[in-house]
C-alpha cells in the first residue's frame, strides 16, 4: 500500500511535536519522581547538597572521612544546587534530568540532519524519546550525567561541522561553548564517548568540503578542524582544572570493583538481556538494515563509529574492549557504551522508516510507533521485572537520631542501606566513613580491596567483608560511633567486633548499634584535599561556562529570528505590489 505525496506520512515530524512528545512521555515519571530511586539519583543529589552548603568548598567531609568533588565534573551538581533552593533536593534533580531528555530530540535530530534527510532525522529524533537505553539510564541507573553530557556534545557537533565547512566564527563560538558546557557536566563521555562521535563527522566534514569545493585543498578543512579541537582543548582544561590537577596527584589506582556490565553476555545471558537485549530493545530488528545501508559511501563513517561503540557495549563478550582500553576497562560501566550506539544506529533507523512507511503507509508507522513505545516502555519498568533496585529505606529516623543531642559530632556507618546512603548525607552534618563514589575512595580499608560501598559489603563476598571488618577494628581512628544495620546478615560480626545494639527504629526496620571508647570525629588531613584558590574557581568557571553558552545560543537564536523576519518583510509588501500590477494589466487590456 503507497501513500500519497501530501500525506503528513511524507512529511518530517516537526521538531516541537517531538519535544512535545518527549514531556508527554517523560514528564509524568519524572513528576512522580521515578528516577529518585535509581542507583546513581542520590549519590548526585547528596554531591549537590555540598554545593548547595558550600559553593566554594568542593572538599566534602560527608563521604569517605573527607573527599574532593573536583574529582568530578561539577555543573550537573551546581545546577542542581542553585534549583533545590526554590523547590527542593528532589525536584531540582527531576528537572534538570527533565532539560536534558527535552534536548536530547534536538540534539538527535540536528546530529542526524548531517548525515540523512530532514524527514529521516525527524525519525531519529523522534525515536530517541523512547531507547530502551535511555529508559535504564534514567530511571534504574540514574545517570543523569552521562545523558547530560551526551545531549550537549550532540548539540554541539553540528556546528563543529558547519565551522569545517564553512569558515564561520559564529560555528566556532557555538560550538565551543557547547562543548566546554558538556564537559564540564561529565569527564567519561568527553573521554570515551566522544571519539565514536567526532572522528565520523570530521571524515564527513572533509568529504563534504571536498564536495563543495573541489579545486580547493583539504587542508582547509583540515586546518579548521585542528583549529577547533586545540581551542576545545584548551577551553575544557581551562574550565576543568581542578579536575585535571587532583587527577595528575592522585590518579585512580583503587582495586578494582567488578561490575556485571563487563560480563560475557554469551556465558551469562541474564546480563546480555539486562544490558543488551532490553536497552536495544526494537532497534534490534534494524541491525541487518543498518550494515546494509551502512555500505554506502555516505555512511560508511557513522557505520565504524556505531559498529565500535556497539562492540564496547558488549562488556567483555569480546576481548576488543580489554585490549584497548587497558586498566580502564576494570573501572567504567559498559551500559553508556550501548546508549552511545544507539544513538549513532539512528539515522539508519530513520532510513528504515522512511522506506517501511512509504511501502506500507499507516500499518508501518502504527507499527513503529508501537514498537519505540513498547521499548521505552519496558526500559523504564525493566526494573519491576528485574528488581535490581529495591524499595528505598525509610532513613528519616537516622536523619533524626543524628541531627540531635550532638550525635553529628560523630561518625557513622550504614549497613544494608544500598544507594538510601547518599540520602542521609543530603539532610545531616554527620560525617560517613562509607560512600558511592567509587573514585573517591581514599581510605586504605576500602582501596586494598574490591569494595565499592562497605553498606553493601555481603555483595562483594570475601573483599567486602573483609573491608567492614578492618574498618571496625579502626573505629577509634576516624571516630565511628554508630552504625545503622538494615540487614540482620551484619550482626554477627557487629556482635564479634564489640559493638552492641542500643535502639531500632519503625518497629525493628533498622538498628542502632554502638562500641564504647570511640572519640569525636576529626577532620582527618588529605593531600588531596584542594587550596582555596581551586575552590573559587571550581565556583565560578564551569557554572559561567554553561551562563555564557546559554547567553550566546539565546543571542544567536534572537539574531536568526530577526533574519528571518526581515526577509519576511520585503515578501509580504512584493505581493500587494504584485497584485496592483496585475490589475492595471487588466485595466489596459
Amino acid at each position: 500500500m503507497t501513500i500519497a505525496i501530501s500525506s503528513p506520512l511524507r512529511r518530517a515530524i516537526p521538531l516541537r511535536l517531538i519535544v512535545l512528545c518527549a514531556l508527554a512521555f517523560h514528564g509524568p515519571l519524572l513528576l512522580m519522581q521515578v528516577p529518585g530511586n535509581s542507583f546513581d539519583a542520590n549519590f548526585h543529589m547528596s554531591m549537590a547538597s555540598n554545593y548547595a552548603h558550600h559553593w566554594f568548598n568542593p572538599w566534602n567531609e560527608k563521604a569517605f572521612a573527607g573527599f574532593s568533588e573536583t574529582t568530578y565534573p561539577p555543573l550537573l551538581h551546581q545546577w542542581i544546587a542553585l534549583l533545590s533552593h526554590l523547590m527542593g533536593m528532589s525536584y531540582a534533580y527531576m528537572l534538570v534530568q527533565g532539560i536534558m531528555l527535552l534536548l536530547l530530540p534536538v540534539g538527535v535530530y540536528r546530529f542526524a540532519k548531517l548525515w540523512v534527510s530532514e524527514r529521516a532525522a525527524s525519525y531519529a529524533a523522534f525515536g530517541s524519546i523512547f531507547l530502551g537505553a535511555l529508559c535504564n539510564l534514567t530511571y534504574q541507573d540514574g545517570q543523569i550525567a552521562t545523558i547530560s553530557s551526551t545531549t550537549l556534545f550532540l548539540l554541539a557537533l553540528p556546528y563543529a561541522y558547519w565551522y569545517a565547512v564553512r569558515g564561520q566564527t559564529k560555528d566556532l563560538v557555538l560550538g565551543l561553548c557547547i562543548s566546554c558546557t558538556a564537559a564540564a557536566a561529565h569527564h567519561a563521555t568527553l573521554i570515551f564517548g566522544f571519539p565514536f562521535f567526532c572522528l565520523p563527522l570530521i571524515w564527513l566534514a572533509i568529504s563534504d568540503y571536498r564536495a563543495e569545493h573541489p579545486e580547493e585543498s583539504v587542508r582547509v578543512p583540515l586546518r579548521r578542524v585542528l583549529k577547533f579541537a586545540g581551542l576545545a582543548a584548551g577551553g575544557i582544561l581551562f574550565t576543568l582544572l581542578p579536575y585535571a590537577l587532583i587527577m595528575l596527584k592522585a590518579p585512580i589506582e583503587q582495586t578494582p570493583i567488578p561490575h556485571l556490565s563487563r560480563a560475557n553476555f554469551f556465558l551469562q545471558p541474564l546480563w546480555g538481556l539486562h544490558y543488551w537485549i532490553v536497552p536495544f530493545g526494537a532497534v534490534t530488528i534494524a541491525l541487518p538494515y543498518i550494515l546494509y545501508k551502512g555500505g554506502e559511501q555516505r555512511l560508511r563513517p557513522l557505520l565504524l563509529g556505531f559498529y565500535f561503540a556497539f562492540i564496547f557495549g558488549l562488556g567483555g563478550t569480546t576481548p576488543l574492549p580489554r585490549w584497548l582500553l587497558g586498566r580502564a576497562f576494570e573501572i567504567l560501566t559498559f551500559e553508556r557504551f550501548t546508549f552511545w550506539a544507539l544513538l549513532l544506529a539512528l539515522p539508519f533507523v530513520g532510513l528504515m522508516a522512511i522506506y517501511l512507511i512509504d511501502r506500507f503507509g499507516r500499518f508501518a508507522a502504527a507499527g513503529l510507533v508501537l514498537a519505540m513505545v513498547a521499548s521505552g516502555s519496558l526500559g523504564a519498568a525493566w526494573n519491576v521485572y528485574l528488581p535490581l533496585v529495591g524499595p528505598e529505606p525509610d532513613v528519616r529516623p537516622i536523619i533524626k537520631f543524628l541531627n540531635s543531642d550532638g550525635r553529628d559530632q560523630y561518625r557513622y556507618l550504614t549497613l544494608g542501606y544500598a544507594n538510601a546512603m547518599s540520602k542521609i548525607a543530603c539532610y545531616t552534618n554527620a560525617w560517613s566513613i562509607d560512600g558511592e563514589y567509587n573514585s573517591a575512595r581514599n581510605l586504605p580499608e576500602m582501596t586494598s580491596h574490591g569494595v565499592g560501598q562497605l553498606s553493601s559489603a555481603k555483595y562483594y563476598h570475601t573483599e567486602g567483608m573483609e573491608a567492614l571488618a578492618e574498618m571496625l577494628r579502626h573505629a577509634d581512628k576516624y571516630g565511628l560511633k554508630f552504625i545503622f544495620v538494615h540487614d540482620d546478615y551484619y550482626n554477627p560480626i557487629l556482635t564479634f567486633g564489640g559493638w552492641r545494639e542500643i535502639t531500632s527504629f519503625n518497629h525493628g526496620e533498622t538498628t542502632v548499634w554502638t562500641t564504647l571508647g570511640v572519640p569525636k570525629a576529626t577532620k582527618i588531613p588529605s593531600p588531596l584535599e584542594p587550596p582555596r584558590w581551586q575552590g573559587i574557581m571550581w565556583g565560578i568557571v564551569p557554572f559561567g561556562v554553561s551562563i555564557l553558552t546559554l547567553i550566546v545560543v539565546f543571542a544567536e537564536a534572537r539574531k536568526a529570528v530577526a533574519a528571518r523576519d526581515a526577509a519576511t518583510v520585503p515578501a509580504q509588501e512584493a505581493k500587494p505590489a504584485e497584485a496592483l500590477l496585475g490589475h492595471a494589466q487588466q485595466v489596459a487590456l
